[in-house]
């Protein structure tokens, strides 16, 4: 009888824990045939909706106790729901094909209906609004500084009114405007190849990147080479008319609002990538040749054609009869792309001590490329500045040339870098060092959130959304481009929101401040000058 009680106290037992289990492991189930479901939902959900940025759930890490962690912020992705529409008919009726200089991307986005979501985004959380509001406890490098400088006629001016943005529009290639974090395109004229594109792609992904924080604005932007908007004509009374105009350079003689080019996203049409990529190559690039085994020259190659500096450049060129210490190499990009862009690649031209950077028609966008190889950089008496180049310093981030002595001045900085290895390599290491930590992604993309907020507040109108603007999102454009232009803006894709704020903006200069860095910079190009003439003397 005991032993039968005690079966039976056994039997019990047993039957209580596997009904234990059993409860356990129907509550698993239903809690992983709910996350599933819910997974799977959410994901359609993300799929079907072509928001500007679509959330997508990423990986899950896995604690200790075998528990999904919850990601520490959403994804970014782009969802294209439908195959590409056909190209526009571009040709004015005529029946003749495109020209192939530029792209439809960005025209057939904005001329098919707004695959964007037609509400505005929800406001961040209160954690991250907190993150990005704040500062990331970082100082903006020195050329932040020229921001002020970049907006100050305007804001001595009393701010920016409906007029003085009508009169922009005479040259600019689209407008732009953003309403409670929406952008919204007016496109007035192709630019370029896919500058306008991947321009405003970049302010698409600046709105990924600080969602919530870029402010309400309106503003004109032109695509072009060189600066439009002359000092002269906006002087006293005549200041109320001045036109706010963005462009990729500006010079001393104009006012345009100089803002960061489109290659920071990718130039498909030469095959430049995105910059986080491309300075990795150039990085990598500086390694492969040891600065004191590189060739003992000065190396440049591009487009003459396009401007007579450029034409004159080419004289300096090593001959039979004379050695000005330059190898200088013609570029043509049409047999360049019919062969893969093979003798083009940027990382690779880092095997000579000396660069030389000379403009073209205007400024010229391969000062930042040139300036990261860690060779030394003769750069050649420029007149135009893109938005970080005012801080570059003779001797210390490169050997100034004289534009109307091209020869003799490098000449004589091959010279004398080979005389001071350690001084010239030093001045490349510089420029290199300047260019990769200091005009990096995440400053680019700080540089523009304060400059779009700084120009928002000089605005004396509430912005609107013209009858003509088109909403654009990531989704619009890139699931019209095919290709290298697809590859790129993928690429450069802000793939999720920065957790913290951008760096400090830095004040304004003082106007001491401004004429002694003017003054120091004169200094050292006059020193320069005067070394080169005595060999002459001599």
């Amino acid at each position: 009888m005991a032993a039968a009680a005690d079966v039976r106290r056994s039997t019990l037992k047993f039957v209580a824990a596997l009904s234990r289990t059993s409860s356990a492991f129907l509550f698993f189930s239903v809690i992983v045939v709910g996350l599933v479901s819910s997974a799977r939902w959410i994901t359609r959900t993300s799929l079907q909706a072509s928001l500007p940025a679509t959330a997508a759930i990423p990986a899950a890490a896995t604690t200790r106790a075998g528990v999904p962690a919850p990601p520490s912020h959403p994804t970014y992705s782009i969802s294209c729901s439908a195959p590409p529409l056909p190209p526009l008919n571009l040709s004015g009726g005529g029946g003749g094909a495109r020209t192939p200089e530029a792209s439809q991307t960005l025209a057939v986005a904005l001329s098919s209906p707004s695959s964007c979501r037609s509400s505005p985004d929800p406001a961040p959380s209160s954690t991250t609004a907190s993150a990005s509001t704040s500062s990331n406890s970082s100082s903006c490098p020195s050329y932040f500084r020229f921001i002020h400088e970049d907006l100050r006629p305007w804001r001595n001016a009393g701010g920016i009114t409906r007029a003085m943005l009508a009169r922009a529009r005479v040259t600019a290639s689209f407008r732009l405007i953003v309403l409670g974090g929406r952008p919204f395109v007016q496109r007035f004229r192709p630019a370029f190849q896919t500058r306008d594109l991947f321009t405003i792609w970049g302010v698409l992904q600046l709105l990924r990147r600080y969602p919530g924080h870029v402010p309400d604005l309106d503003l004109m932007f032109d695509c072009a080479d060189w600066p439009v908007v002359r000092t002269h004509l906006y002087r006293g009374k005549h200041a109320a008319f001045m036109p706010p105009l963005f462009s990729y350079c500006g010079d001393n003689r104009t006012l345009n609002i100089v803002f960061p080019d489109w290659s920071f996203w990718g130039w498909p049409e030469i095959n430049i990538k995105p910059w986080d990529a491309l300075r990795k190559d150039l990085k990598d690039g500086n390694n492969r040749v040891r600065w004191l085994d590189r060739e003992p020259y000065a190396y440049w190659k591009g487009n003459p054609a396009v401007a007579v500096t450029r034409q004159e450049l080419i004289k300096c060129n090593v001959s039979i009869t004379k050695d000005w210490n330059a190898r200088i190499y013609k570029q043509d990009w049409f047999r360049e792309s019919k062969a893969g862009y093979k003798d083009s690649n940027l990382g690779s031209q880092c095997t000579h001590r000396y660069k030389i950077y000379i403009e073209g028609t205007a400024w010229s966008v391969s000062q930042k490329y040139i300036l990261a190889c860690d060779s030394m950089t003769l750069l050649v008496t420029p007149k135009y500045y893109d938005f970080f180049s005012r801080s570059l310093m003779p001797i210390q981030h490169y050997w100034p040339v004289q534009n109307d002595n091209k020869c003799d001045s490098i000449k004589y900085a091959v010279d004398w870098g080979n005389s001071h290895k350690q001084l010239a390599q030093r001045i490349g290491k510089q420029a290199s060092d300047f260019i990769q930590e200091e005009v990096n992604m995440d400053h680019v993309y700080d540089y523009m959130l304060h400059l779009l907020t700084e120009y928002a507040k000089l605005l004396r109108f509430r912005p609107i959304k013209p009858s003509e603007a088109v909403e654009i999102c990531p989704d619009s454009l890139a699931c019209q481009a095919e290709g290298l232009e697809k590859k790129f803006l993928m690429e450069s894709m802000v793939k999720y929101a920065h957790d913290a704020g951008p760096c400090d903006l830095p004040p304004p200069f003082n106007l001491q401040e401004l004429t002694m860095l003017k003054r120091r910079k004169e200094n050292l190009i006059k020193q320069i000058q005067t070394w080169e003439r005595r060999p002459r003397r001599a």
